[in-house]
């Protein structure tokens, strides 16, 4: 990272995009007052609908609100298949960093094809619509996939921050009642490996709905692969072929997408259900209010995929509207206090999303 200081008095100034982009918002915040069905018919036009709704909002049961309920659309099509067909293939998705310094990118196409494979290997193993696919993994390339791949099949995935204990697993894993379990051998965690498999190992026994683990070969550190039920992910893939493709699944707007859990600190932790269509709408219009991306930006939210400001603004918001993402695996200030700035600079990062805490580090 470059050792030149700025100068204490210098500015910035916004560009006059970004100054009307505010007026812009205090515009669209008047409107959705003063019709709010109005306004979210307009906005819903942002995502590709397999049916399109006739109804925005289903609000008769009052909590329980549905928005476009009669709608159908598939989030992984939204999120891959349309930018494949349209004039991204080739625009980077991702590009992710791991705590030791290695870099992969994906291309919209090369994440779509990954997707795809596991999206069948999934079918194999007998997930259908609505069935729970529990995800225990770092932050690593295959979480977003593994998502992506769920919900593509009309599976609901249950993603488990990685640094739980085998206990908080299994509680959460039998509590949305997965049938199949996604992991890892292992993480790096400040110039460290945290074994993740040998947490779901112990936690297995006490899971007795999960018919199948796959897992991702991601440290290198020996684990035990029980034969008949563990599956190398590699191996997976390899079964499913490069050509593997799935039909996304037609999903009903308020079908469930993902279970999330609370973290437990309060009491018994509590699965969060997200429906679909409502949920996409808001993903891509709280991304390009808060940030306005483009076609030009690398666009980094430091959460973790382990809660939901990660599957939302990590996953599904940026990758609807069709940007460039960065992920990370590791901590703000290992192996030293500037890692944040030095992938910023060497990445073209232009957009940080973060907290002040982590900022001051």
């Amino acid at each position: 990272m470059s050792d030149a200081s700025l100068p204490f008095n210098e500015r910035f100034y916004p560009s006059i995009e970004k100054v009307s982009s505010g007026e812009k918002r205090k515009q669209e915040f008047k409107k959705s007052l003063e019709n709010p069905e109005a306004f979210w018919a307009e906005k819903a036009k942002s995502i590709d609908w397999f049916k399109p709704f006739s109804k925005v909002l289903d609000d008769s049961t009052p909590p329980f609100f549905k928005w476009f309920p009669d709608g159908e659309l598939n989030v992984s099509y939204n999120a891959l298949d349309r930018h494949v067909k349209g004039n991204r293939k080739d625009k980077v998705a991702y590009i992710w960093e791991g705590e030791m310094g290695d870099v992969k990118t994906y291309t919209y196409y090369q994440l779509y094809c990954e997707v795809n494979q596991l999206a069948k290997v999934l079918k194999d193993y007998g997930v259908n619509k609505g069935d729970r696919v529990a995800v225990f993994l770092p932050v690593i390339p295959a979480l977003p996939i593994a998502l992506l791949a769920t919900v593509r099949i009309g599976g609901v995935h249950a993603v488990v921050f990685s640094g739980f204990s085998a206990e908080a697993l299994a509680d959460r894993v039998n509590d949305c009642g997965a049938k199949i379990l996604i992991t890892a051998d292992g993480a790096f965690r400040r110039g460290k490996t945290v074994a993740i498999k040998d947490t779901a190992d112990r936690a297995l026994p006490s899971m007795p709905g999960i018919e199948k683990v796959i897992v991702v070969k991601h440290t290198g550190q020996p684990v035990q692969m029980t034969e008949g039920r563990d599956v190398w992910y590699s191996d997976a893939l390899a079964s499913a072929g490069v050509n593997a493709y799935v039909e996304p699944e037609s999903m009903k707007s308020t079908d469930p997408l993902f279970i999330l859990y609370t973290s437990g600190t309060t009491g018994k932790p509590k699965g969060v259900q997200h429906g679909t269509g409502g949920y996409l709408v808001w993903s891509y219009w709280t991304l390009k209010w808060a940030f306005n991306p483009n076609d030009e930006d690398v666009y980094w939210c430091v959460a973790d995929i382990g809660w939901i400001t990660g599957h939302t603004y990590n996953v599904y918001a940026p990758l609807s509207m069709g940007i460039t993402a960065f992920l990370f695996e590791g901590t703000p200030d290992y192996p030293a206090q500037d890692r944040w700035w030095d992938m910023i600079e060497r990445h073209g990062i232009t957009i940080l999303y973060g907290t002040p805490t982590a900022v001051r580090m």
